[in-house]
């Protein structure tokens, strides 16, 4: 499978600056996967997993938000949160899940509830995404 060069970029650095044969990414329209020589797009990033085909084999990520850009062949991803599977601290992940619920069931108004259902999504996400390191 022929591959193409993809840059991963977060308020926090550099997630990623490599060759891969595939990206596949949630976004706002639903599951999109990029292979090389893809069309031009711009699609917002929804929270989820993503799934990078390196050499030949899947790594997979816990992304939220941002947008991903294929224009004339150059492909790139700015997220909000971008975070390989190997990196995700699970405890960290399960204490969020658990915090995010609670905030939910004490919300008072639509607002906080909102919030509170996000930051469960990209709890939920990055656990799922750390079970399969």
């Amino acid at each position: 499978m022929k591959a193409f060069h993809i840059r991963i970029v977060t308020p926090d650095g550099l997630a990623y600056d490599g060759e891969v044969e595939s990206l596949l990414v949630r976004t706002d329209d639903g599951d999109v996967e990029i292979l090389a020589g893809h069309a031009d797009l711009l699609a917002s990033v929804s929270t989820g997993r993503a799934r990078l085909l390196i050499d030949g084999k899947a790594r997979f990520a816990s992304v939220h938000g941002g947008f991903l850009s294929v224009c004339s062949g150059k492909v790139s991803m700015c997220a909000i949160t971008f975070e390989f599977a190997d990196q995700i601290d699970l405890k960290r992940a399960e204490e969020a899940k658990e915090k995010a619920e609670a905030s939910i069931k004490a919300a008072s108004d639509e607002r906080n509830v909102r919030v509170a259902k996000a930051k469960l999504a990209r709890a939920a996400s990055r656990i799922k995404v750390a079970s399969m390191k």
